[in-house]
């Protein structure tokens, strides 16, 4: 096999894993654009609904239990939070 062979036949694979990468690393964001997408609607809708009965819970409450109130809706809050970032995190690995 002639040189000028093999230097054609090395360049014309780096044009194919070029071309690989380039069309799987777009496939790659239109998966993250679509988990990005669905997470926000599903953050976005648990907001609304514990928004609403959680003021409506710490209305309820006596004076006195109020704060207390306000903090377990914090702590409930960041947990929540917690364990959408895990499955975000989970879901990441998933796709890569």
């Amino acid at each position: 096999m002639q040189i000028k062979h093999l230097i054609i036949f090395a360049l014309a694979g780096i044009v194919i894993l070029l071309g690989f990468n380039m069309i799987n690393g777009s496939q790659r964001e239109k998966n993250r654009e679509v988990i990005a997408a669905s997470n926000e609607v599903e953050q976005a809708n648990a907001d609304t609904s514990n928004v609403n009965s959680n003021t409506a819970d710490i209305a309820s409450q006596p004076l006195g239990q109020q704060p207390k109130a306000i903090i377990d809706k914090a702590t409930t809050q960041i947990a929540q939070a917690e364990q959408t970032s895990q499955q975000r995190a989970e879901q990441m690995t998933d796709t890569q």
